[in-house]
């Protein structure tokens, strides 16, 4: 089955029907209210590399410009659509939030990676490791959410649309955080799943899937 063409005009997002990245495209979209067209693809589809070397998703097309990088498109569509702005402009504030991103990367979607995109090739014992370390990180950085409604900070930001979609799929990576112990954790997810924007980024099959988070 051929990738469907993106319209001539507009933003087109290449997006997968559930997976934690392109879902946080999708509600950096949406929180920021850009209208878009939103295909949904599977990475194994031959046809996308057609459009994308990597064959990751998601994709972002805008007019002339392609990009496939989460990070690179999270701040190109806050730079480019000025309204409800998600990263910081003021240079100190903007590099910690970029280090920030830069430490979830590589201490949890990377682990989150390894569970969710590789069940099949990934054996028992460093499916095990990988679940241990990603619930270990999260329980020590639990004083993190305890002070401020949102990641760090008493506004919404960019960490907060890049973390939700990875609290969202906890269970499903079969982790789950002590209710007490991790309770800010806890706390802040009912906050960020209650948000309209984040119900309404989600797809059709994410919503089924997470009904109960949503709900609670």
């Amino acid at each position: 089955m051929s990738v469907e063409p993106a319209p001539p005009q507009g933003i087109t997002l290449y997006s997968h029907a559930d997976d934690f990245r392109s879902h946080w495209i999708r509600y950096v979209l949406t929180e920021k209210q850009i209208k878009y067209h939103l295909i949904i693809v599977d990475e194994e589809d031959e046809d996308l590399a057609s459009l994308n070397p990597y064959n990751q998703l998601p994709m972002l097309l805008e007019n002339e410009l392609k990009l496939f990088n989460t990070n690179i498109i999270s701040e190109y569509l806050d730079d480019r659509y000025r309204q409800n702005k998600l990263y910081a402009d003021a240079p100190m504030p903007r590099a910690e939030q970029r280090q920030y991103i830069w430490r979830f990367e590589q201490d949890w979607l990377s682990l989150a990676d390894l569970i969710l995109r590789h069940p099949d090739t990934l054996d028992a014992t460093a499916k095990k490791m990988a679940q241990k370390k990603l619930k270990d990180t999260l329980v020590s950085l639990t004083p993190l959410f305890q002070h401020f409604p949102f990641f760090m900070s008493e506004h919404f930001s960019i960490l907060d649309c890049m973390l939700a979609p990875i609290f969202l799929r906890l269970k499903s990576m079969g982790i789950e955080l002590p209710a007490q112990q991790c309770r800010p954790i806890h706390l802040y997810c009912q906050r960020i799943f209650n948000r309209p924007a984040f119900v309404k980024s989600m797809t059709l099959q994410e919503k089924n899937r997470y009904s109960d988070l949503l709900t609670n």
